[in-house]
């Protein structure tokens, strides 16, 4: 029997998941060559940080700063972008799908906004592109849209696809702490970067529940259609009143049908305690989906780190590689097609929590019922705790039946304007899943 030729790589970065996948390859060649059936050789690295040059104990002589050199070499059948962030990341990857190149990426801010051009970029040249690294880390999540689930029409994706933010929110509920606190805990533990405004902010979830509404909805989503807030203005004082009323804090991410549109949008929320999805805690995260067929599914795992992300990268080559051996047509099947309506945000009907400073004098609930009345939002419950006699103020917390997000949004412009109002000290809305 023949020995087939290895399957050649170029690796476009080896930062720290970079750094994973070379290990991978190294320590694991005979398993992933049984599993490729060809060995994978590492042939190219583009990296402009000389000190990385011979890293990894790889042989100075495969690196490179020319990253043409990995997309026009005609030695290299996979370029695997580990790059990230939008530009050049972008830019590169079209090229190599341009010139005949199978591309594996973990980039979820390039997918999220061109995934649909690069599919068919990728659909046009017979060659692969492949992302199961871009969403959830080494959860298998890209694969089972674009293959176990396609007999199903999704219902609904909750989400909770943010490491960072997920152990944030868990040390705050479970040891009272503040956010700031909880933040510096998380930067200390190396579970949030210096500059972790992409995962507060909501940012890296909104990009992750682009590429999942897209795959899940078979429908082009724009980025700039998910909605999406961050966690920084959530107190410990909200997770108090949270746990008192039978609910969790998570920053979760919402795609699902309404009518014949899709809400898309990405915020913090009062989840039931019991449920599955606010029983995830630390740095791990779970995607919750509803199909008419399968009914309903959780993926749970690890989201995040070099291990878990080089784990979907390198199965990502092995399947094309398994495919170059077989003879078989990489190029993309599934691509998004339908341009479909994103539902507003303003039309989105959900409950609501409140927490405001008010004065603590008698009427000041009616005036605040009178105006929530006025918009058409009704009041199921209220709660008084915390009151200081100094300042005549007391803390209220009201929870809402549904009502629309637009109605929600005016009524708290004019509930501002109160004089018995001081403060709207918070607003979460509440998802029953």
């Amino acid at each position: 029997m023949l020995k087939k030729r290895a399957i050649n790589i170029a690796l476009l970065g080896i930062g720290t998941i970079g750094s994973g996948v070379v290990r991978a390859l190294l320590l694991k060649a005979k398993t992933l060559t049984r599993q490729a059936g060809s060995p994978l050789a590492l042939k190219l690295v583009v990296e402009k940080d000389i000190a990385r040059h011979g890293s990894q104990g790889l042989e100075k002589s495969i690196f490179t700063i020319d990253y043409r050199e990995a997309i026009f070499s005609s030695d290299v059948d996979i370029v695997v972008e580990l790059i990230g962030g939008e530009y050049p990341a972008y830019d590169y990857i079209k090229e190599a799908l341009n010139n005949g190149k199978h591309v594996v990426t973990a980039n979820k801010e390039v997918m999220a906004k061109h995934g649909a051009e690069l599919l068919s970029i990728a659909r046009k040249n017979h060659v692969a592109l492949r992302f199961e690294a871009s969403v959830g880390g080494g959860i298998p999540l890209i694969s089972p849209f674009q293959r176990d689930l396609v007999a199903n029409d999704i219902q609904a994706i909750y989400a909770i696809l943010n490491g960072t933010t997920n152990y944030i929110l868990t040390r705050m509920a479970h040891d009272g702490l503040d956010f700031n606190v909880a933040l510096k805990q998380a930067q200390k533990l190396g579970y949030a970067e210096a500059n972790p405004a992409n995962d507060i902010g909501g940012l890296d979830t909104a990009y992750k529940l682009a590429i999942l509404t897209s795959l899940g909805f078979d429908m082009i989503v724009n980025f700039d259609d998910v909605y999406y807030e961050g966690i920084a203005k959530l107190r410990s004082r909200d997770f108090r009143y949270a746990n008192e009323l039978g609910y969790a804090i998570k920053l979760l991410a919402i795609a699902k049908r309404s009518d014949k549109k899709v809400e898309t949008r990405v915020h913090p929320v009062f989840m039931p305690a019991e449920s599955l999805l606010a029983k995830v805690d630390g740095v791990y995260n779970a995607i919750y989906v509803t199909g008419d067929l399968v009914g309903n599914v959780l993926f749970y795992g690890e989201g995040a780190g070099p291990s878990a992300t080089s784990s979907a990268v390198i199965a990502d080559v092995i399947n094309i590689a398994q495919n170059i051996n077989n003879k078989q047509d990489n190029a993309p099947h599934l691509i998004p097609q339908k341009i479909s309506g994103i539902l507003p945000m303003e039309d989105i009907v959900t409950r609501y929590y409140f927490r405001m400073n008010v004065l603590d004098r008698a009427g000041v609930l009616a005036k605040i019922a009178e105006v929530m009345g006025n918009h058409g939002i009704s009041i199921s419950s209220v709660i008084q705790k915390e009151s200081d006699p100094h300042t005549r103020t007391a803390e209220i917390v009201i929870m809402t039946h549904p009502a629309t997000e637009k109605a929600v949004q005016e009524a708290m412009k004019v509930i501002y304007r109160l004089k018995v109002v001081k403060e709207i000290s918070n607003f979460i809305r509440v998802e029953a899943i």
